[in-house]
């Protein structure tokens, strides 16, 4: 599988993004990246080996971010039953496929609903 340019480029942004939230940090659970905060997934970025499509998976609560990201070409609700808690997998390489910028939105929306209030606090003062 080729890996497309402008899909790595998004990845790479969303996750130093990700990375770059307050006490983030980055883990590989299942072979995949993932960033956590306060020992908590708030991110789902897979791989950038080429070996799968390029994607993210955030958790949304918020029904209109939600609604939009589940209107993104290719998303849908994340498998294992986290889709029911709001979790959405956007794949990077599909046409039209959602901007960095809003992704990095998307990923600090996921971001709050995770993590604790001292570190959100912490985000706001930035």
């Amino acid at each position: 599988m080729t890996v497309d340019r402008n899909a790595l480029k998004k990845w790479r942004k969303v996750r130093e993004f990700a990375l770059g939230l307050p006490g983030a940090t980055e883990e590989f659970p299942w072979g995949g990246s993932v960033a956590k905060v306060n020992r908590k997934v708030f991110v789902f970025l897979g791989v950038d080996d080429g070996s799968h499509p390029l994607g993210v998976t955030v958790k949304l609560r918020d029904e209109t971010a939600h609604a939009h990201a589940m209107a993104a070409p290719g998303a849908e609700p994340t498998g294992y039953g986290l889709g029911k808690a709001g979790w959405v997998s956007l794949p990077l390489q599909e046409k039209g496929a959602p901007p960095a910028d809003l992704l990095c939105d998307w990923v600090e929306e996921s971001y709050r609903t995770i993590a604790p209030k001292r570190l959100i606090a912490e985000l706001d003062a930035r």
